[in-house]
Parts: structure tokens; C-alpha cells; sequence
């Protein structure tokens, strides 16, 4: 209540790219003050067995994460881990560092509870990301979402997700190979079968000398027709890919409330938040269905509620990720949702199981 009456409407007074600015700057202070970690998880996270969750070989404290865009350059991955997050997924990140495209490039619809953004994979690069993760505290659960330069000639891009994969391997705890992503010039033509698996296949030979495994998932577009869907799930039932991660942010403006003067004025970007739910949930349900529940997904997308996160687990999510939700909700929105799924645990005859869809 408190932040949807006074922090929010403060913040939202401030440009979107400074109040994220800022509220990184005021977790890594709070950070360094001894005891503050121990205080944050004490006051904040929700602590249960019944909540831990083994996925694809990796033990998590609870399923609810904080999805690739709010910890870019691994600041404080710590201190979300601390606010009760399950897991952290830091990135994208990209070899070398790069600005980004130009401001504005981020702007709130309040209206559909969303988010529109441009960014255009700004991070500071894999090697200040990797000083960063340097400072892992225990049963802090990282993932690294990975990505191409800009500048890199689409047929070179497999060299950029490897140098990546090699460089991060024992600082992660699993990877996401991020080809959807609708903000990098020609990105999203890498979501096909023969373009994946020519990125993959390195990743799977490099893994294949380490003594030490790491998860590979796919980050895949909603804007993907059924049948480019089951071409990637496809994919990961064939090769050895370990998940899906869905869903990215859409090019979509349908059925926007927002002043199509002022969509016009924003113009191209990927749209987050409440206008997504449909659809991720219906990704994340045929790519279930489609490889009979046997390969984990994360779910992501326009989870802005509760409820929202119960179904994205009811429709075969093994873990979810929130971000332009909690922007919305509060830092407290991930405690909301762990607590409201214990209680279903403790009370399952409540708790009304989803009907499922046949993919046509």
C-alpha cells in the first residue's frame, strides 16, 4: 500500500532510466552496510522448504526470479537475492561494452500496466560483469543472460554467445541465450532452427570438456507464430538444450489503452507488462504440451499479479520471472506471490487446477 500510494507515483515523477538508475544506486549502498543482507532477507524473503524447487541440476530457494534487464552489469544481484528472490538472472550481457541505443529508450503506460522499452543490450561488458560476480554470496542463485555485440555481423554471432559462455562458465549458475530480443538490429532473424543450432552446438562441445555442468536455455520471442514455437521447442527436445525461457518483450500494440498519438510519438520498442500475460502463458502451455512436461521452462512475461504467477506454474513454467511486475507491485510482490503459493500447499483441496489446452 505504502508503495503504490507514495513510492510509485515519487518514482514515476522521476525519467524511467533514472529511477532505475537510482534505485540500483540506493541497493548497492544499502549493500555495504554490514548486517544489511542478513536484515533485507529477515525482513523480506520468505523462507520454506516447501518452496525450493530443483531445476535442470540447479537447487532454488523458491521459483519466483527477477528476470535479464533490471541487474544488467551484475551490481546487486546480492541484495535482490536477500529481498527473497529465488534466482537472478543478470544481462543481457554482450563481450564487449556498449551505450546502447539513444535516449529515451524507456517509457511507462500506466494505463496498461506496461512498459515500452528500446535499450539495445547497454551492459558494460562480460569482463566488468565478471568482476562483479567475483563477490557471490552464498545460495545467491545467478543465471547470465547472453547476447551479441551490435556491431557484430550477424554470421560472426556465434563467436560472440561462445566467448561469452567461456568467459562466464564458473561465475553463473546457468546460461540463457538471448535471440529474441526485438531492440538489437537483426537479433530476432537468429530464431530459426538452423541459425540456433549453428550458435548452440560451440556452447554444447565447450561444456563438454568442463568438469562442471551448466544449464543452457533459449529466450524466445511471443511474437513467434505455433509453428516457429514448436520449431524451437523442437530444438531443445533434439539438441542438447536444457529449457525455454518465455517469453521476451513483443513489438505488439494491439489492443493498447494508451493514446495511439503517444505510441506514435514512443514509436519502436518492446512492450512489457499486463498486455503480455495472454500470450506467455499460452507459450509457456504449448511448449509444455508439446514436450510432454519432460524440459523445464521459465516463464516470463506479464506476470503483474499474483494469480498471474500461480497460472504461469499451472500452465508448466518450472520457474517465473517477474520485473515490469514488480516495477508495478513493489519490491514486496515476490513475497506476496511465495506466500500465497505456500498457502495453496497447505490447502490444496482450495486450490482449483487450470484447465489445459491442446496446441492446434
Amino acid at each position: 500500500m505504502i508503495y503504490r500510494k507514495i513510492i510509485r507515483p515519487l518514482m514515476f515523477m522521476l525519467s524511467p532510466e533514472r529511477a532505475h538508475r537510482i534505485t540500483i544506486a540506493a541497493l548497492r549502498a544499502v549493500g555495504m552496510i554490514p548486517g544489511s543482507r542478513w536484515l533485507m532477507s529477515r525482513l523480506m524473503a520468505v523462507r520454506d522448504p516447501a518452496l525450493e524447487r530443483e531445476v535442470f541440476g540447479v537447487k532454488f530457494p523458491n521459483p519466483i526470479g527477477i528476470a535479464a534487464g533490471f541487474d544488467k552489469d551484475a551490481e546487486v544481484y546480492n541484495e535482490l537475492s536477500a529481498m527473497g528472490y529465488g534466482f537472478v538472472e543478470i544481462g543481457t550481457v554482450t563481450p564487449r561494452p556498449q551505450p546502447g541505443n539513444p535516449r529515451p529508450r524507456l517509457f511507462r503506460l500506466p494505463e496498461d500496466m506496461a512498459i515500452i522499452n528500446r535499450m539495445g543490450f547497454n551492459n558494460q561488458g562480460m569482463y566488468n560483469a565478471i568482476g562483479n560476480l567475483r563477490h557471490r554470496k552464498r545460495g545467491t542463485i545467478v543465471g547470465a543472460n547472453i547476447g551479441k555485440n551490435t556491431l557484430t555481423p550477424i554470421e560472426e554471432a556465434p563467436a560472440d554467445y561462445l566467448k561469452l559462455f567461456r568467459n562466464l562458465y564458473q561465475y553463473v549458475d546457468y546460461f540463457v541465450v538471448n535471440v529474441s530480443c526485438p531492440n538489437v538490429a537483426n537479433v530476432t532473424s537468429l530464431q530459426n532452427k538452423r541459425s540456433v543450432t549453428q550458435i548452440l552446438e560451440p556452447l554444447f562441445e565447450f561444456r563438454r570438456g568442463q568438469s562442471q555442468y551448466r544449464p543452457i536455455l533459449l529466450k524466445i520471442s511471443p511474437d513467434l507464430d505455433d509453428r516457429s514455437v514448436d520449431d524451437m521447442t523442437d530444438v531443445m527436445i533434439e539438441t542438447q538444450l536444457d529449457g525455454i525461457v518465455a517469453t521476451n518483450t513483443t513489438t505488439s500494440r494491439e489492443g493498447l489503452l494508451c493514446d495511439p498519438r503517444r505510441l506514435a510519438a514512443i514509436g519502436n520498442g518492446g512492450l512489457s507488462g499486463a498486455p503480455l500475460t495472454a500470450r506467455s502463458i499460452e507459450i509457456v502451455r504449448r511448449i509444455h504440451q508439446r514436450c510432454k512436461g519432460n524440459f523445464p521452462i521459465i516463464g516470463v512475461g506479464g506476470i503483474m499479479t499474483v494469480e498471474e504467477a500461480k497460472a504461469m506454474l499451472d500452465a508448466g513454467a518450472s520457474l517465473v520471472q517477474v520485473y515490469t511486475g514488480m516495477i508495478y507491485n513493489g519490491p514486496l510482490f515476490v513475497r506476496r506471490i511465495c506466500r500465497s503459493i505456500l498457502a495453496d500447499l497447505a490447502n490444496p483441496a482450495q486450490t482449483k487446477p487450470q484447465p489445459t489446452e491442446q496446441p492446434q
